[in-house]
């Protein structure tokens, strides 16, 4: 899961023109219909690509290797399907609207059902994102407390004023190359992991399991779309790309080698650890200084990552509270919110799995069904009209369950 960058802005009525967004610019590229295959490739690896990878061998643990492995190559091929609606679904809106610009998943929601439309997008954008800066508090607080022996609580409520700080500046572009460096330093942490991991095989690997339980599936089921999530980054790459015809095959091609990586990641650590495999895969590197920068640096990324994660929550928030002035007093609240629900939340992979099932379900298979059902309801076939139909009830289905599972695991919910 990576940068959501996601631009929304007042609206009224379905199927007209949205007013003008503030329509973000990709990492990599210097403004519209710039990007080649090449920097396409790269946003998109950026946008999805982030700490959620550090759950998965704890899925693969939970889940079984080849269950999960099933389960983030089908989780991938229907959130590429999903993004594409989405493609479709902006072409023809303003095909429809003539030269009017779908700049954002918001103006996309208020172009295909109103107001309704926007509402609902603002407000599960706001949950993922504040959701996935949750996760970073938890990692780092569960991280630090690793390597100092203390309470992880310690840790985040020592965050909490310098997040305030950084929270409060009105402008985070420049804070962007944190992002990509971040997901640097993530790829070189997993490089480190799995090499260690395929030293562990090779010496003696520990006993693994293919399958488990049924409720285990809905588990691991959220952590994966958890770990495609980055639907509000499709639109504004692919209006910049140069070659547009070509954006859904550099897209899959994109989602291929993620999930490659991401099966590899799992897999490999589960084999070399087994049942001891941890929520966190770097609580198993053990002491040393490599695992120690490893970690380290992780923490340090995320720590940085997070104000610009909020920056689509603070957009929203004073938009539709403050006319869209700048409020630094809403801005420390769900700093303090994020920050406070971190300290309830006890394991790492658990909250990634509910974010997962709860909101990126919603965001990634859901909404996309939805809004191409809304818009091309009066043309599509019966193969269409059922695929649109069959994911959103599937959608709600996985979201509702991988919910309640989610929710059982962290709280220890008896039924």
């Amino acid at each position: 899961m990576g940068f959501d960058r996601n631009r929304a802005s007042s609206s009224s009525n379905a199927l007209r023109p949205p007013p003008p967004a503030r329509e973000d610019t990709p990492l990599i590229g210097d403004g519209e219909h710039v990007s080649s295959q090449a920097k396409t490739f790269a946003n998109v690896f950026i946008a999805i690509v982030g700490a959620g990878v550090l759950g998965l061998p704890y899925t693969f643990k939970r889940t079984g290797w080849l269950t999960s492995l099933l389960m983030i190559f089908a989780v991938a091929a229907l959130t590429h399907y999903c993004m594409m609606l989405l493609v479709h679904t902006r072409r023809r809106l303003e095909s429809l609207t003539g030269s009017a610009k779908i700049a954002s998943f918001g103006d996309l929601g208020y172009a295909a059902c109103g107001s309704f439309g926007r509402s609902l997008v603002d407000v599960l954008i706001i949950l993922a994102q504040a959701g996935f800066c949750v996760g970073y508090l938890i990692f780092i607080g569960n991280t630090l407390a690793d390597l100092l022996d203390s309470s992880k609580s310690l840790y985040i409520w020592a965050c909490l004023p310098f997040q305030l700080g950084l929270n409060s500046i009105k402008t985070l572009t420049r804070l962007a190359p944190l992002s990509i460096f971040a997901d640097v330093v993530d790829l070189v942490a997993m490089a480190v992991v799995m090499v260690q991991e395929v030293l562990i095989v090779a010496k003696n690997g520990a006993v693994v399991r293919a399958f488990t339980g049924f409720s285990e599936f809905f588990y691991g089921l959220g952590v994966a779309v958890y770990a495609f999530e980055g639907i509000g980054m499709v639109m504004p790459l692919e209006s910049e790309m140069r070659e547009k015809k070509k954006f859904g095959k550099v897209l899959a091609l994109t989602m291929a080698f993620i999930s490659l990586l991401y099966g590899g990641f799992g897999a490999l650590g589960y084999f070399a650890y087994g049942d001891e495999t941890q929520d966190m895969i770097t609580a198993n590197l053990g002491p040393g200084v490599i695992s120690t920068l490893v970690k380290l640096g992780l923490s340090v990324n995320l720590f940085f990552t997070l104000p610009i994660m909020m920056n689509p929550v603070y957009e929203i928030v004073e938009r539709r509270f403050c006319g869209g002035r700048y409020c630094i007093w809403l801005r420390w609240l769900w700093v303090f919110i994020v920050s406070l629900v971190a300290l309830l939340v006890p394991n790492f992979a658990d909250f990634l799995s509910l974010v997962g099932s709860c909101i990126c379900c919603a965001l990634g298979f859901v909404l996309p069904s939805l809004f191409h059902f809304m818009v091309f309801k009066d043309e599509m076939g019966r193969v269409a009209w059922f695929s649109d139909v069959a994911i959103f009830v599937l959608g709600i289905f996985l979201g509702v369950s991988g919910t309640w599972y989610a929710l059982q695991e962290m709280f220890a919910v008896k039924v």
